[in-house]
């Protein structure tokens, strides 16, 4: 028995009893222990990404981690239980967890395997190595509702079809202040504890302004060196019109490396602005004095598996090619569904609307920043791509980018044509389908859809459904500030 196995670290030989041991998984996880060595580590974070995608994760021995790569930890399936306030949303101990998947059962743990090839050291922590994980059943069955192992299987899809998938980010949030950083006495506020007082760094009023962004110098340059350091391949650094407001963005990465990689940003980034007692939000419309909303456009497009050429190139006067085209037609086609993937929270949708600089319709122009779907790219562009600017920086990674691929290629499959080009003024197009409106809207829509049934599975949109109904019912409930202002003292 190897040595390793004797540790009492997951389910002892699990990873190769259940054909995990692939070749490209041995060279990774081979790769990943020099690297334990020659940076001797001491700990290794091992991150699941749960389905708000946000990082959850055990502080392991580095000893721990490589006997996780024959074995793979335990890990409390009950956080698939939590809605983004941590409330359970389900009945707890109710026969297959309240989603009708017997695994489910008496909130039981889960198997997390290491994916070596994501392993980095970070330069913040001393000794400490990063690393994303995918969830198994005791029983050797991938979690259905992994969100990680849907984009993995979108990535499958489109590979049998011929394409790689191909992705850059562009990601808006806020650095504010923190006016209370001292501890939280929850004794006396309550659970849940209320937001911290915050102001806006001083910059921000002077869109892209070298002055401004230059009063961030510092700060910037430790954000710079640790993307750096990771491995993330930083492209831009930018100050938005919002005080406080920066934007990020990425060259392109393919298959699942883009999710990956947004899920790390954003963890690198919370937790340094945190070392200097600072917050960085990716809340996509803060209540802060003269906030601007934050989006998350997705730069994407395909590549020829065979030729290595990029697959949205057009070869005639169009801006895109026939396969660039049907992969947008796909995604307005199945655009209203798909909102809730891209804007899976109830403050999302207060970005969406007219002259917002973002969408509040379905549609596609070229070179609009008031559209969906913006193509970049003249005919014979080889980096002709289209940019989705559904989304809001708290999306879920993979949920975000699974829904665009499958959609995208629901429409390479059916031939799909898109309506004709959007002018000027895309808010002005009555002709065009509204987006939906808020969280309810766009979870009604899903729900009355059987595409992303078939694509996710029903228990996925059981589940998320679920979720989504229990944190609208939630904020319904809520006494909110305007209604005080509103008819308190009026009634």
């Amino acid at each position: 028995m190897a040595k390793n196995s004797l540790r009492g670290v997951g389910k002892a030989g699990f990873v190769r009893e259940h054909g995990l041991d692939t070749e490209s998984y041995s060279r990774a996880a081979e790769k990943s222990r020099e690297v334990v060595k020659e940076h001797d580590l001491q700990t290794v974070r091992m991150i699941w990404v749960d389905q708000h995608g946000v990082p959850r994760v055990k502080f392991m021995s580095s000893e721990d981690y490589l006997a996780s790569l024959e074995s793979g930890i335990d890990f409390s399936g009950a956080l698939f239980s939590l809605d983004s306030g941590n409330f359970v949303f389900t009945q707890a101990f109710a026969e297959g967890g309240g989603f009708d998947i017997p695994e489910l059962s008496g909130f039981p743990d889960l198997v997390l395997v290491p994916d070596p090839a994501t392993l980095r050291v970070l330069p913040f922590a001393n000794r400490t190595g990063w690393v994303l994980t995918d969830a198994y059943f005791s029983n050797g069955k991938p979690v259905s509702i992994d969100c990680r192992r849907l984009l993995r299987d979108q990535v499958a899809a489109a590979a049998e079809m011929g394409f790689d998938y191909i992705a850059g980010l562009e990601v808006e949030f806020y650095i504010v202040r923190r006016d209370n950083p001292g501890r939280i006495d929850f004794a006396e506020t309550g659970w849940p504890p209320p937001p911290p007082k915050v102001s806006a760094v001083e910059h921000g009023y002077q869109y892209l302004s070298e002055v401004r962004l230059a009063g961030l110098n510092t700060l910037l340059e430790t954000l710079r060196d640790a993307y750096r350091a990771v491995g993330l391949p930083l492209r831009s650094m930018e100050d938005e019109w919002g005080p406080g407001q920066i934007e990020i963005t990425t060259d392109i990465m393919e298959g699942l490396d883009p999710a990956d990689a947004m899920v790390l940003f954003r963890s690198v980034t919370k937790q340094l602005c945190q070392d200097q007692g600072l917050l960085a939000s990716f809340m996509a419309r803060p209540s802060l004095p003269n906030a601007f909303s934050s989006g998350w456009h997705l730069h994407e497009s395909l590549r020829y598996r065979e030729s290595g050429l990029n697959a949205f190139t057009s070869d005639d006067e169009n801006s895109l090619s026939l396969v660039g085209r049907q992969f947008v037609a796909g995604l307005l086609d199945h655009a209203l569904p798909m909102t809730i993937f891209s804007n899976p929270t109830i403050n999302g949708y207060k970005r969406l609307r007219p002259y917002s600089f973002a969408p509040d319709r379905v549609g596609w122009a070229e070179e609009n920043r008031g559209t969906l779907i913006r193509v970049q790219g003249q005919p014979g562009e080889k980096g002709a791509h289209i940019e989705n600017r559904m989304g809001e920086p708290a999306a879920n990674p993979y949920l975000y980018l699974a829904s665009n691929l499958a959609a995208g290629l629901d429409g390479i499959r059916r031939q799909l044509t898109p309506p004709p080009l959007g002018g000027a003024d895309p808010y002005a197009d009555e002709s065009a389908a509204k987006l939906p409106k808020s969280l309810w809207e766009a979870t009604d829509a899903l729900e009355g859809d059987t595409f992303f049934s078939e694509q996710f599975g029903t228990d996925f949109v059981k589940f998320l459904t679920m979720m989504k109904r229990h944190e609208i019912s939630r904020f319904l409930s809520e006494v909110t500030d305007w209604e005080m202002r509103e008819y308190f003292e009026f009634y």
